[in-house]
């Protein structure tokens, strides 16, 4: 035999090996099963490594403070520690509390919260839970080679790693929602196999995520509702199972109804109006009213249709790059269809709960959403698209997976090239996001280009006054400017106390050595009504923001103890 013929054989005999040539070999390629624990070291392992290489990229480049929310989150979270009324009433009454009091460990040191590297820890971490929990899911909708490709697209995601080394609530939220959906899945799984232990277990665990989910962001509470009504759904279909577990789903109730019902009480306890994170002067609705042209609204207010165009196209850019969103899209829409058709989309539509909640708040809840592909071509609350991104590869992985089973029988060898590239193509994904800058990061670097300056400016003000003396501002829009210059929040009379705050509004010269008064705040609008006894020092204008007012108080006598 020639050495030709034998190497051709030798090569014939190597893809033999490589191809699934019997059914037992077929059905475990193909197996659906629970992940175990070893498999999950490995993806633990990776989304460390992936979340330490996007902090140390955003912290390189200034990234961290782009976004005014996450300045806003560390702030809140610094004040609970530092200013004139320290405690749980700085947890103010629009934004939830969770995100912010895990924050508060972390800004307590001075420089963390200069930096912003204060808000990167606890996104790092939920960043990592996020993925474990994302491929302890998919595993029980995908064999485990797909599991592995959907856990890959989903935390390569640019998007999502540069949200993970922020001060943002986004990673947070995600970790709970997939755990949230996780769960489920299993408690449905352990109630049809009469597993009742199991069963106990996860609906006291689905009570205590459904109250953080509830205290992280208010679609929280649509899906601790959602959760407790699958859950009741399931049992009720078994009663037996249901009579031996009724004190795991009392527990599950109570947490659930009491959640919300906490913050009802903090609100109504601190504002005198239970809703006041409805309708209060922070709310959404105030700010969009404040905000928008009068007689005008956003495209997409009280036009469902135009709210579905917007969060849809938000997420698919969010998750895709260039166009293939729409092809993301479809496919899990697909394979939405093809797990309904076996039975197994119950738990898992729960994924989807992001998007009726998002069109009926972009519709009816004074929440616009604005990316560069639509009209008016800007950016504003781009990441809300995230919180689709577990469906949109979950169920698009659902279509690869179902493609795979139909070729492997028939075309072995397109299977066994299947998903090298599709691993390339998620990577590649990645890249191509990266390279063109991803919506979520491009929106806080547009958004920052004027607010940052404006800032500075008053920072170097902030840091030329004589220390040590009060300082009246309003430091809700631009507390950015006190966290650059290291000054403790409790020197500033700020509305971060009301009493002091109200008092120094109707005498600026009398309780501040110096104010700090920006266009159409509640300090520009005292000084207005009362300027006796303040000398104007400057005037800062930035493009874009709002002119500063610096004066300085000619009676200011401070408080001898």
């Amino acid at each position: 035999m020639s050495l030709r013929r034998k190497y051709n054989q030798s090569a014939k005999d190597r893809d033999r090996d490589l191809i699934p040539n019997d059914e037992k070999t077929i059905a475990e390629r193909l197996a659906i099963r629970p992940a175990k624990r070893q498999e999950l070291f490995p993806i633990a392992l990776a989304s460390l490594i992936l979340a330490f290489l996007a902090v140390l990229v955003c912290a390189a480049r200034g990234y961290l403070l782009l976004y005014g929310d996450a300045v806003a989150h560390l702030a809140i979270a610094r004040r609970i520690i530092d200013s004139v009324n320290p405690g749980l009433p700085q947890l103010g009454s629009v934004w939830l509390p969770l995100p912010h009091l895990l924050l508060v460990p972390f800004v307590s040191k001075l420089q963390w919260w200069q930096t912003g590297s204060g808000g990167t820890w606890p996104s790092f971490v939920c960043y990592i839970l996020g993925n474990i929990g994302f491929y302890r899911l998919t595993r029980r909708m995908l064999p485990m080679h797909w599991a592995f490709g959907a856990t890959l697209f989903y935390a390569l995601n640019p998007n999502l790693l540069y949200l993970g080394s922020t001060a943002m609530t986004e990673p947070l939220f995600l970790a709970l929602f997939i755990w949230q959906t996780v769960l489920v899945m299993e408690a449905i799984d352990a109630i049809r196999e009469e597993r009742i232990g199991v069963v106990k277990a996860r609906l006291v665990v689905s009570g205590i995520l459904s109250v953080l989910s509830v205290y992280t962001r208010y679609d929280g509470w649509i899906l601790a509702a959602c959760v407790w009504l699958m859950l009741l759904i399931s049992l009720v279909k078994n009663k037996r199972i249901f009579d031996q577990v009724r004190g795991a789903f009392a527990i599950l109730t109570i947490l659930t109804v009491l959640a919300p019902m906490g913050w009802l009480y903090h609100n109504w306890h601190y504002t005198g109006d239970p809703l006041d994170f409805m309708r209060g002067p922070y709310s959404a609705a105030a700010i969009e009213r404040n905000t928008a042209p009068p007689g005008q609204h956003y495209r997409g207010w009280h036009n469902p249709g135009w709210a579905l165009l917007f969060y849809t196209r938000t997420a698919q850019v969010d998750a895709a790059a260039w166009e293939t969103g729409f092809l993301l899209m479809a496919a899990a829409i697909a394979g939405t269809y093809m797990l309904w058709k076996r039975g197994l989309a119950r738990a898992s539509a729960l994924l989807w709960m992001p998007l009726p909640f998002y069109v009926y708040s972009v519709s009816y809840g004074s929440v616009p959403i604005f990316i560069p592909q639509l009209y008016p071509h800007s950016y504003y609350n781009a990441r809300y698209g995230m919180e689709l991104l577990p469906a949109l590869v979950a169920f698009a992985f659902v279509v690869v997976a179902w493609f795979e089973s139909r070729i492997i029988r028939t075309r072995p060898m397109q299977a066994v090239f299947l998903q090298p590239v599709v691993l390339m193509l998620c990577v590649a994904n990645c890249i191509a996001m990266t390279w063109f800058t991803p919506l979520v990061l491009k929106e806080g670097i547009v958004n920052s280009r004027t607010r940052i300056p404006f800032e500075d400016s008053i920072t170097r003000e902030l840091l030329a006054m004589p220390q040590g003396l009060p300082v009246m501002m309003f430091t809700s829009d631009h507390v950015g400017a006190i966290q650059k210059s290291g000054i403790p929040l409790k020197q500033f009379v700020s509305e971060s106390d009301y009493v002091s705050f109200h008092r120094a509004l109707d005498a600026p010269s009398i309780w501040a050595a110096y104010v700090i008064a920006i266009d159409k705040d509640p300090v520009a609008e005292a000084v207005k009504k009362n300027s006796a006894n303040l000398k104007l020092l400057t005037v800062l204008c930035t493009t874009g923001q709002p002119c500063a007012r610096i004066y300085e108080s000619e009676v200011f006598q401070p408080i001898k103890r």
